[in-house]
């Protein structure tokens, strides 16, 4: 199909209009006015419309005109980002980098790496979602990440590459005022059997789902993170662990107690997580600013030098 409106074409157009004249137009784009003058004409030839109105003294855009160059500007525009796009991806930089962040972790360090990074490569696109438990894995082999911070466990398929961040404590928690605490530490596992536990559900699509921290309760209460487990535990809903430095505020407000258990839940390792055969530059700049970060399980990931 042959084109009728060319991007020489409307960049001549463009020029034409922020130069208001022929001449300075041909300046610019180093031609001869009688060159700039061929490329309108055709156009207006090739389209049936008169683009510029030439009754006048000076030549100004007809109503037809103005709206090619509105538009047409938009396609210079879009022309241009792909240019830069490939030069960026024959750079080695990806056009979209795709992190997940496990559900236990807050986005607050990670948007201050993000930051940083937009500093020194803005044109990548950053795409960020949340995954519970063998989720973070599942997103990462199904293609749907480049790279997994909070992953838990190990690899569950080989050419996965990890790094620790160090572990997360739980601790058991009820709402302020909850009959629970009114009996003698530790609780037994019995007493927690009239009330119900609340769980995050996992969010894995292809690998076998996992559960962490079951309680032995009588009924159990699914939420899709830790934030509405927090929110349900605070309002009574329920009880179950939660990760420590996810609770300070809630736990200083009075909203949350925590109560010690006859067989406490152990520390959980999690890590940074990317496939090996990723050699984007924009992994690799994360990757290797994340192994500057250490997991503090009382306030989160702390940011180290960049």
């Amino acid at each position: 199909m042959t084109l009728l409106i060319t991007l020489d074409a409307l960049q001549t157009l463009d020029a034409i209009e922020r130069r208001h004249s022929f001449a300075a137009a041909a300046e610019e784009l180093h031609r001869v006015p009688s060159a700039v003058s061929y490329t309108i004409n055709k156009l207006e030839e090739d389209l049936g419309v008169e683009l510029f109105d030439r009754s006048r003294r000076k030549a100004e855009l007809t109503a037809i005109g103005r709206l090619v160059l509105e538009q047409g500007r938009h396609i210079l525009k879009a022309s241009q980002e792909l240019t830069a796009l490939v030069r960026q991806a024959a750079d080695g930089w990806e056009t979209e980098l795709r992190i997940c962040i496990e559900s236990v972790l807050t986005c607050d360090p990670i948007y201050e790496l993000i930051e940083a990074f937009q500093q020194i490569q803005p044109k990548t696109e950053i795409r960020l979602s949340e995954e519970v438990l063998s989720g973070s894995w599942d997103a990462l082999i199904d293609g749907r990440c480049d790279l997994v911070i909070g992953a838990e466990g190990t690899a569950p398929a080989p050419g996965y590459a990890m790094h620790s961040l160090g572990h997360v404590v739980f601790e058991f928690a009820v709402a302020g005022g909850h009959p629970l605490t009114e009996l003698p530490m530790p609780i037994p596992a019995s007493a927690i059997q009239s009330y119900p536990t609340v769980i995050v559900a996992d969010s894995s699509q292809r690998l076998p789902t996992r559960s962490a921290g079951l309680l032995d309760g009588r009924s159990r209460i699914y939420v899709p993170s830790i934030e509405h487990k927090i929110a349900a535990q605070c309002k009574g809903l329920g009880v179950g662990y939660l990760p420590r430095h996810r609770i300070t505020r809630e736990l200083a407000q009075g909203k949350l107690e925590l109560l010690s258990l006859d067989a406490p839940r152990p520390p959980t390792e999690i890590s940074v997580a990317w496939s090996r055969s990723n050699t984007g530059k924009g992994l690799k700049w994360f990757v290797e600013h994340l192994k500057k970060m250490e997991f503090d399980p009382l306030r989160g990931i702390l940011t180290q030098s960049l």
